[in-house]
């Protein structure tokens, strides 16, 4: 039997419809701009093989809601990819991918990504509580991002909801402590892959320095 780790996120923010870009579509105030959030329960099925999987592929359930996309909607399916490394072995990427149907029955694909990155500066909350979205016309199967974009935006999650979520998670299986610590020493090693340059690379005056 395998050990099965899941939690609950939320997430709100804004889109706005006809557009693509995220930060545009991220005002508030803009033509077209509405409120999105999301509602996901993301369950890994085999914490062991989620380790090794170089996609750390999971699944999601749950619903989003968007007046202007309907109300609320259910995922239909969901995928969650945690840390996935793209181009840059330097930066990650958390990937969200979820399956809709508007009231009408017309099927629709809503994207998400966190780029973890070390940037300039201390960044690793913002990185890791921003998700940039877009809402395309259709099902799209994942790695698909060519469509129609009906809308894009950010979504964020808010320091008490972070606080939440932490209590929502849950292992079954077998042996449920050691999947909630393989899953944090994965999720903890893969912030230090990128962000613990800005350590290794600070200034110490005792030894040489990494060169650019």
């Amino acid at each position: 039997m395998t050990a099965t780790v899941r939690f609950t996120e939320e997430m709100l923010g804004h889109v706005t419809f006809g557009e693509s870009d995220f930060d545009r579509g991220a005002e508030p105030g803009r033509d077209g701009a509405g409120a999105l959030m999301f509602h996901l329960t993301i369950e890994v099925p085999d914490i062991e093989r989620f380790g090794t999987d170089p996609l750390r592929a999971a699944g999601a359930v749950g619903y989003l809601r968007c007046d202007a996309l309907g109300g609320q909607l259910p995922v239909e399916r969901g995928w969650f990819n945690l840390f996935v490394e793209i181009d840059d072995p330097e930066s990650r990427q958390m990937l969200y991918r979820l399956w809709l149907r508007g009231p009408g029955g017309n099927p629709m694909t809503f994207t998400g990504v966190k780029q973890v990155r070390d940037d300039p500066g201390l960044d690793v909350w913002r990185d890791t509580s921003t998700l940039y979205v877009r809402v395309f016309d259709g099902h799209l199967e994942p790695g698909v991002n060519d469509g129609s974009v009906l809308a894009a935006g950010v979504i964020t999650i808010h320091i008490p909801d972070f606080m939440e979520q932490l209590t929502t998670f849950r292992t079954s299986g077998d042996g449920p402590v050691g999947a909630m610590e393989g899953f944090g020493r994965l999720f903890l090693g893969q912030l230090w892959e990128v962000y613990g340059r800005f350590l290794r690379d600070g200034d110490d005056d005792s030894g040489p320095r990494r060169s650019e």
